[in-house]
Order: C-alpha cells, then sequence, then structure tokens
C-alpha cells in the first residue's frame, strides 16, 4: 500500500472563533507547512507533531509564507483540517468477492465508486483495511506514531480463502503474521469478517475466530458481518444472504464462543452484527454484552444503544399526539417492526405516528437498512399512502457526503416538493427523534 509521502502540508477547513488558532490569526484555507520545523505530509503527522504546548507553525497562504505561534489552552486547538483528495487516499487493489462497490449500478456520482484501502483513514476515521499490500514504510510509520486502533478486513485466516475470497490479488493475502508483528508493537486492532455462507461459514469461521482470539487484547474484537447484496451484482461471483435458520444458529454459535472467551480472555470478543438479531426476530444482547460499543459504527449494539437510549429518553419526553397522523416515520425494512414497537411502549400509536417500512427497489429486496434507502424508493413508497400527517422524518443516515443528497442524488427538498408535506432530516438518536415528533 504505498501512499503519498512527500511533505506537502495540510489545509485549514475550519477555524473556531475565540481559539488559540484564531488568536494566533490562522484561516480557512491556510495550509500549514511545518510544526515546529517537522514538515507536513498529512493530518496524522499534525496530530503527531502538534502535541506541545508551544507551536510554530510555518503556514502558505495566497502563494505567501509566513510564521504563526500558538500556545495550547487545552486538547482543542480550534481548527479543523480538510478531508484528504481522491488522489491522496491509498485505493484498494483487491477485488472482494463481496465488495459493495462493485455491485453499485452504473451512471451514480463518481465519489461513490472510490475504494480506499488506506492505513490513515483507518486510524482517523475507523475505515476497515486489507494489510494486504501494506509497504514495509508504511508500517515502520504505524509503529512509530503509534496509530492505534487499526480496523482490519480479515475474512478468514486461512490463506488461500482469504486470498479467494480479496479475488486473487496480485499480493499476498496472509494476515496473521501482519497482525502478529502489529501486536508485538502494541498496536491496538478490531478485525471484522464479511460472513458469505458456503464460503468462510461454518469450520472456516470457527478457524479464523480461534486463530484471532490468541492475539487478544491487541486485536480487541472481532466483528462478524453479514454479506451485503444488492440486484446490480453482473458478472460477479454467486454469493447469496444468511438465512433466518442460519442467523439463530450462528447467535447460538456465538454466545457460546462468548461464554468461553469471557472466561479465558475477559472479553467475549467476538461480537455479531445487529442485523443478525434482526434477521434471526432474536432479542438483542443487554448493554453489559457489548463490552462499551467499541465498534458500535460497524453495526455492533447500535440497535440495543437505540432501544435503551429511546426508553429512557421517552421517560423524560411527552410528544403531541391528536386524531390523525402528526408524523410519518421513514425506517429500513429490517428495524421498521422494533421501531414501531418502541413508539407504541411509548404511547405513540398508528394514529399519532406512523412508521413507513420502505422497501428498497435500488439496491435490491435483500438490502434492509435505512442507510441505504434512496429518495426515489422513499417517495415512492410514501407516495402511495393516504396520510402522511403534518412532516416526514428521514434518519439523517439515508443522506451522503455531507452534501445533504441521498445516494440517487435526489435531494430532501425534492422529497418535499414531491410529497407535498416538509421532510424532515433526524440525527439518528431517541432524542432527536422524540423531539422531531414532538415538534412537528
Amino acid at each position: 500500500m504505498n501512499v503519498p509521502c512527500t511533505p506537502s502540508g495540510v489545509t485549514i477547513a475550519v477555524v473556531r472563533p475565540r481559539t488559540p488558532a484564531a488568536v494566533a490569526g490562522l484561516a480557512a484555507g491556510d495550509r500549514i507547512l511545518t510544526v515546529n520545523g517537522h514538515p507536513l505530509r498529512d493530518a496524522i503527522d499534525f496530530q503527531f507533531h502538534a502535541g506541545d504546548e508551544r507551536l510554530e507553525l510555518s503556514i502558505e497562504r495566497d502563494g505567501v509564507t509566513g510564521v504563526r505561534r500558538l500556545v495550547r489552552r487545552g486538547a482543542d486547538l480550534g481548527l479543523e483540517l480538510t478531508a484528504p483528495r481522491p488522489g491522496d487516499i491509498a485505493t484498494c487493489a483487491n477485488k472482494c468477492v463481496f465488495c459493495f462497490i462493485h455491485q453499485l449500478p452504473k451512471g451514480m456520482r463518481r465519489s461513490l465508486y472510490v475504494k480506499d484501502d488506506d492505513y490513515r483513514l483507518s486510524f482517523l476515521h475507523g475505515n476497515y483495511i486489507t494489510l494486504s499490500d501494506l509497504d514495509e514504510g508504511s508500517f515502520e510509520r504505524i509503529v512509530e506514531q503509534r496509530l492505534s486502533p487499526l480496523y482490519i478486513s480479515v475474512h478468514a485466516t486461512d490463506p488461500e480463502l482469504r486470498w479467494t475470497l480479496l479475488g486473487r490479488p496480485r499480493h499476498s493475502a496472509e494476515i496473521l503474521p501482519r497482525l502478529e508483528r502489529l501486536a508485538k508493537a502494541g498496536i491496538r486492532m478490531h478485525a471484522q469478517i464479511v460472513l458469505c455462507p458456503d464460503l468462510n461459514d461454518g469450520a472456516h469461521l470457527e478457524r479464523t475466530v480461534f486463530e484471532l482470539a490468541p492475539l487478544h487484547p491487541h486485536v480487541a474484537t472481532t466483528a462478524i458481518v453479514p454479506v451485503g447484496l444488492t440486484r446490480h451484482r453482473e458478472r460477479l461471483p454467486a454469493l447469496r444472504s444468511l438465512t433466518a435458520q442460519e442467523a439463530r444458529a450462528l447467535v447460538a454459535t456465538a454466545e457460546r464462543w462468548q461464554r468461553r472467551w469471557l472466561t479465558d480472555l475477559g472479553s467475549r470478543f467476538v461480537f455479531l452484527a445487529d442485523e443478525i438479531y434482526l434477521l434471526a426476530g432474536l432479542a438483542m444482547p443487554p448493554a453489559a454484552a457489548y463490552e462499551g460499543f467499541p465498534i458500535a459504527e460497524d453495526g455492533i449494539g447500535l440497535v440495543r444503544r437505540f432501544e435503551d437510549g429511546f426508553v429512557r429518553a421517552a421517560g423524560r419526553s411527552r410528544a403531541h399526539r391528536d386524531g390523525r397522523a402528526a408524523v410519518t416515520v421513514v425506517s429500513g425494512e429490517l428495524f421498521a417492526p422494533r421501531l414501531a414497537s418502541l413508539l407504541s411502549g411509548a404511547g405513540l400509536d398508528r394514529a399519532a405516528v406512523r412508521v413507513a417500512a420502505v422497501r428498497n427497489d435500488f439496491f435490491g429486496p435483500m438490502i434492509g437498512v435505512a442507510g441505504l434507502l434512496t429518495g426515489r424508493d422513499i417517495q415512492r413508497d410514501l407516495s402511495a399512502r393516504p396520510d402522511l400527517g403534518r412532516a416526514v422524518l428521514v434518519p439523517a443516515v439515508a443522506l451522503r457526503d455531507g452534501d445533504g443528497v441521498f445516494l440517487d442524488d435526489a435531494t430532501p427538498a425534492d422529497l418535499a416538493r414531491d410529497l407535498g408535506v416538509p421532510v424532515r432530516i433526524v440525527e439518528p438518536t431517541p432524542g432527536a427523534l422524540l423531539k422531531a415528533i414532538r415538534d412537528a
């Protein structure tokens, strides 16, 4: 994995008022070239070298270089850096048999087709990487700068099987020696297995998790997530989804492993994606079973955290109700029944709040999560409903790229125009949802 290593500085995106950065005269658009004499390659270099109390920054503004001096007052300097440009990101050379990007239809915006395999994004944002072509310089930098935790796509520890799952890349796909090297250096890692029935399940799955467990606590967790398959799989390897019966069997197996490792390691170590419990029709584990939710952003424990938070928030909140539908809440088909049950338990019956379980026609019926709903699918579903109430509430996870657009480039304004009612984007937290219902 060769990433740009020539020092070129980092660009400031935001400077917050009345912070050390603002007092020093920094502004959005300034390019920071060095910190205390150290040239910068990227945001990680900035974080690594900007920990001192007093900082001298060499900056470039409108083609002119200058010096700014900052005195730190706590952890926050008051600035945010711009995200890496696509050309600065190390892209993935693998062709994984389950890659979701390969399953996108043609004609979508270019940013959706970028496959990253960049250890810097893993450290900064929790992106999963394969380590399959990580070069020696990158290994040394990870160790030197203590870039931890990292999020590793393992999928299988059997070298031949992993090579097949990654699409037979030109680089070696053997993962255990790389994980052992990082563990020896004290780097904390979170492993992920995308479970493909008939490929890396059964005995292969057991081998993988039992070969990862001895690397705990450096491999802190292993997440098992089900493969996501869209209807756009032309000329791709034949795969199938997990069945409900297989999901129930997997939950039973994982619970047995968790009991063993809780005794042996002091941690459950293996965690299943929420989708597996939803598919199985089983209750989510209690909050304590997620051990602090370290990988919630990977869909591990989000439902439990939301449901527990909703019960607490509903006890402190009173939502408005009347004799007609006050609001329509959009959800994916997987979570919609549980959301409807939560609302009903909070005294918000179907006359007050209606949950719309939107079918995903764009990607296909095997995709049931709200984060992959498109504007056209929401419009199609809701336009057939007789009464949407005073507003339509759409989860913010359905919007992408920070531009406020759905995956199909439709906007909330487009949706509101077509439906004839206000559309409100709601952050996926219990408090935000209850407030939006109350405000409607």
